[in-house]
Order: structure tokens, then sequence, then C-alpha cells
């Protein structure tokens, strides 16, 4: 794979990565929609399906060079370098772009989900009462997600473990929004926000040479809740590259109108009109995170009145469409070139 792999390709390979974790974070988007529509979906699973017993021999024994390759190193490295630039650089932008033009951002998601669904269809021929079941429960189960009332925030570590393996189905299973399902599970706060801060404030102090952190008990408990977590993520990720691997290989029509459903299911959470609701305490006060902000518990969503800002919102939706288009666009231009 690794020799047909251009330096723009590598390039894009990194893009890719920042759309799949600036997907992640937001809730009711999945990374691995991004993985489908871009064409790299199959790869990505077999690559993390390599992460295995004789990757692990690989390691251990001291054959690196081996073990890069055995596991499509390249490409995963690549992908996962632009998850983390995305993470500091691209979410930040969209955190910015949600909190003031919320609808527009919507849209834009909006009509990328129908666009994906589209491209997804086009060339699936396979139709038949297994794979129409398949697409009915996929659909049943994507519009359930969206429509759960929140648990609420639990940082017991087993749970915290779980909703690592969980949350992680984001990036493994188009359609499937982690952060969305973190929100239901109560610990999207606690998690993506809270845990996440108090490593940047740790990384911040031991720069400047302070570590008074240790004495920090509160400090403590977090980063034990974010190493956790990011254990059972990787853990999640490893199991289902496995899981979807074996399904891909000998499910394949009904693995992929599965997918399709969950994907038009998932419409439901990305539905641009929708009112944020905000938990509240018991004197009615709004509750905040360690940052401030209030916390999402759910939304509410509505049919739109047709005025200017609709109008507009439609016009996002179809520029959403554009841009899964323009995706596939290149996906089939690079095919061809080689």
């Amino acid at each position: 794979m690794e020799s047909t792999r251009t330096l723009a390709d590598k390039i894009f390979l990194i893009l890719k990565g920042l759309g799949m974790g600036a997907a992640n974070k937001v809730p009711g988007v999945s990374g691995g929609v991004v993985a489908f529509v871009a064409g790299f979906y199959e790869e990505f699973i077999y690559s993390l399906k390599k992460v295995n017993s004789k990757a692990f021999k690989l390691f251990i024994n001291g054959r690196f060079k081996s073990f890069f390759n055995y596991i499509n190193g390249r490409f995963l490295g690549l992908l996962f370098l632009g998850m983390v630039i995305s993470y500091f650089s691209i979410s930040k932008v969209l955190d910015y772009l949600i909190k003031h033009y919320e609808l527009y951002v919507w849209s834009v998601f909006f009509g990328m989900i129908v666009g994906s669904i589209y491209y997804i269809n086009k060339d699936f021929k396979d139709w038949n009462y297994k794979t129409y079941t398949s697409l009915a429960i996929g659909i049943i189960v994507g519009l359930g997600i969206s429509f759960f009332n929140p648990a609420k925030e639990n940082d017991n570590l087993w749970f915290v473990f779980f909703c690592g393996i969980i949350s992680v189905s984001g990036m493994t299973l188009p359609g499937f929004s982690g952060s969305f399902i973190l929100i239901l599970l109560g610990n999207y706060v606690l998690l993506l926000v809270d845990s996440v801060n108090a490593l940047y404030d740790t990384f911040y102090e031991i720069l400047g040479g302070n570590f008074t952190f240790v004495n920090n008990t509160e400090r403590i408990r977090m980063l034990k809740v974010l190493v956790v977590f990011t254990l059972g993520s990787i853990t999640g990720l490893v199991t289902f590259s496995h899981a979807l691997s074996y399904i891909l290989k000998h499910y394949k029509s009904i693995t992929l109108s599965a997918i399709i459903g969950f994907i038009i299911g998932s419409l439901g959470v990305v539905w641009p009109w929708k009112e944020t609701t905000y938990k509240k305490a018991t004197d009615g006060s709004y509750v905040l995170d360690s940052t401030g902000q209030k916390i999402i518990e759910n939304y509410e969503r509505f049919i739109p009145e047709l005025n200017t800002e609709t109008y507009y919102a439609i016009a996002f939706t179809f520029l959403g469409i554009i841009i899964v288009l323009a995706l596939e666009w290149y996906g089939q231009k690079t095919r061809k070139n080689k």
C-alpha cells in the first residue's frame, strides 16, 4: 500500500485525519463516515486488525521496522497525526463556529451525511431481503440512539474504561457518534473536557517547572480517569477492528447495508433545526463544566419556518453535499491515476 502512496496522498491522508478528528469531537457526527466517504475505511479497519499478538511479539523482540511495516504504520501514523493536530486546531475552530454559527455548522454536517448516504448507496447493488432487513435495523438503532435520555456522570474507573470502548465506535462504525454516545452515558464533559483540560494544565505546569500538581488530588483523579479512558479507547479500537474486519470479509453486503442504515438514522442527531437543552441543578440554575460552559444534556428538534435564516441553512446543506461529492471525485481521480 505504501509503495503506491505519493507525497500528495500522504498529505491528503493527514488532512483526512484532521477531518476524522474534528468529526469525532462533534456530538452527532461520526469520524467513521469521513473514513468511508474518503475511501480509506477498509484499509483503516484492516490496518488496526494487524495490532495483534504477532505485532506485539515483533515489538517486544525489538523488531521495530518489521512491527511498523506489519501494522501499516505509516498509514496509521499519518492518520493519527492528523487527528492529534485536529484536536488542537480544527476542532477548536469548530468549537468557535458551533458557538457562533450553530445552525449553519449543523446544516453543513447534515448535507455531508446526506451526501455520504448517496455515495455509499450508489455502488451498492446487492439488495435482497437480508440487506433490506439489515438496513431497517440500522435505521432503527441509529434513530433510537438519537432520542435516548442521557445518564448521570459516573467516574467509576471500570465504567470509564467501558466508555472508552464504546466511544471509539464512532471511528470504526460509520453513523455512530462516539461523542454523542458519551453524552448519553453522562460522561462527555468528564472525559472530553475536564480530563483533557487537566492534562493540558499539567503539561503547562511541567514546562514551567511547576510540579505542585502531584499534591492536587482532584488533578491526579482526572489524570487517572484520562489514562483509563485512553486504555479503553485503544482496547475498543483494536477489538472493533478485529470484529469488523471479520464481518466485512464474511458478510460484506449485510454490513454495508447496516452501515447505510446507521448513517440514515444519524440524520436525527445532526438535524440542523434543534434547540440545545442543558443540564440544570435542583434550584433551576445551569450546571457548568470546569471551563464555565453549560453542559449539554440533549437536543429538542423542530420544523423550521421559511425565512432568510432557513434559506441560508439550506444553502449550507447543499455545500455539505458538494464537499462529499468533491471528495468522491478526488478519490476516483486518484484511483484512475494509479
